[in-house]
């Protein structure tokens, strides 16, 4: 069965982003959340009893809250990043690395 994880960094604090609030939808449906650890990570963001199967899903990154906790003006209100599952049981890793005014993601291990 397929996992999958993702972490935020704060690039422009150099440190990773804990606290932020993460959802992963399969279409209209939404299959899992978490909140970014200490550490900036959501290690399974699946519900219990959910599986990943092929098509086409988005991680939605709530980054407000987190840019407001830090006292600092943001561009993003949320960062929603979409992407293909393919078949096969793998394992998903998508980071994000966010500032303020920027972002990017690619597909980790």
């Amino acid at each position: 069965m397929s996992t999958i994880s993702t972490h935020v960094l704060d690039t422009s604090l150099g440190r990773p982003a804990a606290g932020i609030r993460v959802t992963l939808r399969n279409g209209a449906s939404l299959i899992g959340s978490g909140e970014t650890d200490d550490d900036g990570r959501v290690r399974d963001l699946l519900q219990t009893g959910s599986a990943l199967a092929e098509g086409d899903y988005t991680l939605t990154f709530a980054v407000a809250d987190y840019f407001a906790s830090t006292k600092r003006q943001s561009f993003y209100c949320d960062i929603a990043i979409s992407f293909v599952i393919a078949s096969g049981a793998e394992h998903y890793h998508v980071p994000l690395l966010l500032s303020p005014f920027g972002y990017s993601t690619y597909r980790g291990s």
